[in-house]
């Protein structure tokens, strides 16, 4: 199983999300999870944040609910992928040989923890369903350049990662690949390769 991470911001602009959508769609069923982003949805959890001051756990819970809205975003535009609110039901679409995208209404949480911060966005929450569901490969599609030879610290730093991710990626039993958003090709033809 391949976990693949849509930036949010590829919802943003005009263009790079349905081909992704399409391909991963095609070419993914029976071994492809989706995480989506929050997009602009958890642009507007972080703006009503600011101006009203609730607490973490509330933008948390928000946030994970902007996930959701793209999730249902992604699924009107490609009605292939299959809809999953519950990280549970991941394997069994899977294993009917189709591509799951996922909701992650199983983490909105009642009582904060360390983790329920904007320290940690969907790109450490698509690690750590990588890392329970024992995935094979996460791969983190971003829509900014990547420079090339940095490590996943020193992207954090840069505002491309999250400030959780580097460490939680420590020891993971999975390659771990980012790539930018006009590399659709290439990841299709690792997914029909078996790469």
């Amino acid at each position: 199983m391949w976990i693949v991470k849509l930036g949010g911001s590829l919802a943003k602009r005009q263009g790079p999300l349905v081909p992704w959508l399409r391909m991963l769609a095609a070419f993914g069923g029976g071994r492809v999870a989706v995480v989506p982003g929050g997009a602009a949805f958890a642009d507007t959890v972080r703006q009503a944040q600011g101006q009203w001051g609730f607490d973490e756990l509330a933008a948390h819970n928000m946030a994970l609910l902007a996930m959701a809205q793209t999730a249902l975003m992604m699924h009107a535009l490609e009605p292939r992928l299959a809809l999953v609110s519950q990280q549970a039901q991941i394997p069994p679409v899977l294993r009917a040989g189709r591509v799951a995208l996922w909701m992650p209404l199983d983490m909105v949480r009642e009582v904060a923890d360390d983790d329920t911060c904007w320290d940690v966005s969907a790109d450490s929450l698509a690690l750590g369903l990588a890392r329970r569901l024992h995935a094979e490969r996460l791969v983190v599609v971003k829509s900014c350049p990547l420079p090339h030879g940095r490590s996943l610290g020193q992207l954090a730093e840069a505002g491309v990662l999250d400030t959780r991710f580097a460490a939680w990626a420590t020891g993971a039993p999975f390659p771990i690949e980012l790539i930018e958003h006009g590399q659709v090709e290439a990841l299709r033809d690792a997914l029909v390769h078996g790469e």
